[in-house]
């Protein structure tokens, strides 16, 4: 488990010479991300060399929960919120429905503070999402995926995940094995 920092690549290897989440894990396996998280977006990734759960946490059918912190720019309204949760158009798709409590309201800034689940995790899928409401996300940051929870650990620290949560992670993923 890694808390990526923005600025970093979600990749094994960059062919632009960004800086990537395996720069940051000194192992001596070889580890790969599973899913993504963009560029500019920092928190909860996990890197593994177990190619089964990869393909598990990544495909959409596990529908496997990811939780983010996102401050927007501007004060969103509870009926905006409401569309937002059953799906909006984003290009050629309908965003899946959503979870999404509003922390927090700050006037004075003119942003929003608000907690987000989703399972499906397009590409920029969030970011889109509030701006068919008109809000730029200013702050995108990832703290649960799955059951596992990215708790105090710092931006750029990493650490093994202990054998019950690598249990309970599978647990989580076997429930939707079909």
């Amino acid at each position: 488990m890694l808390n990526k920092p923005k600025n970093v690549i979600s990749s094994a290897s960059d062919d632009r010479g960004r800086k990537c989440v395996t720069d940051l894990i000194d192992s001596p396996y070889r580890l790969y991300p599973l899913g993504r998280l963009d560029y500019d977006s920092s928190g909860l990734i996990l890197l593994s060399n177990d190619g089964e759960l990869m393909q598990k946490l990544i495909h959409p059918r596990y529908e496997v929960e990811k939780v983010y912190e996102v401050k927007i720019d501007g004060l969103i309204k509870d009926e905006e919120i409401r569309k937002l949760e059953k799906g909006v158009q984003i290009e050629d798709y309908v965003s899946a429905p959503a979870r999404i409590k509003l922390i927090e309201q700050n006037e004075k800034q003119h942003s929003s503070f608000l907690e987000v689940c989703i399972h499906e995790g397009k590409n920029r899928e969030i970011r889109k999402m509030f701006k068919t409401q008109g809000y730029d996300v200013i702050r995108l940051h990832r703290i649960r995926e799955a059951d596992l929870e990215l708790g105090s650990l710092k931006s750029g620290e990493y650490r093994l995940l202990k054998p019950f949560e690598v249990k309970k992670l599978k647990k989580y993923l076997d429930r939707n094995d079909f």
